[in-house]
């Protein structure tokens, strides 16, 4: 069962570390939440949340989490209360720990310019959703070429 990328979103914004300086922007938040998708895809076959990509100028973006938190424009994203129920796997946990700590470090202008290099974004005309298809098999290159998430 595929989750709400919604509450995937607040699992991302609550590894940020804000004592240490660390923020996610909307920017940067849409492209992790693509870059989980498509690991998901590639390691499991499947989505890891329900809503769909669409290639935006500025890159991959899940509209109905862009519209939640368009309001914080560049600036950072509060961490969200620990109110939210999602259960994950202890293979998605994993998943999500390593793309983080390869994704989570890279300013959201350099994840901006690799979504743009990748052959999903690349391939999928403007404001149209980049299929599950062209992400999952794209992404298994990636695990395959540098043995990410393995």
């Amino acid at each position: 069962m595929a989750h709400k990328a919604s509450d995937i979103a607040k699992v991302i914004l609550r590894m940020v570390e804000p004592e240490y300086g660390d923020i996610i922007s909307n920017l940067k938040l849409q492209k992790l939440l693509y870059y989980m998708q498509g690991f998901h895809l590639a390691l499991f076959d499947k989505p890891f949340f329900e809503e769909d990509i669409v290639a935006w100028s500025y890159g991959p973006v899940v509209k109905e989490v862009y519209q939640e938190y368009k309001q914080y424009g560049y600036g950072a994203i509060p961490q969200p209360e620990n109110n939210f129920d999602i259960q994950l796997t202890e293979e998605q946990i994993k998943m999500v720990i390593d793309v983080f700590s390869v994704y989570g470090q890279l300013s959201a202008l350099k994840l901006m310019n690799l979504t743009h290099d990748e052959s999903p974004w690349k391939n999928t005309p403007l404001n149209h959703i980049i299929t599950h298809e062209l992400m999952r098999s794209y992404f298994l290159t990636q695990l395959s070429e540098d043995g990410k998430n393995n």
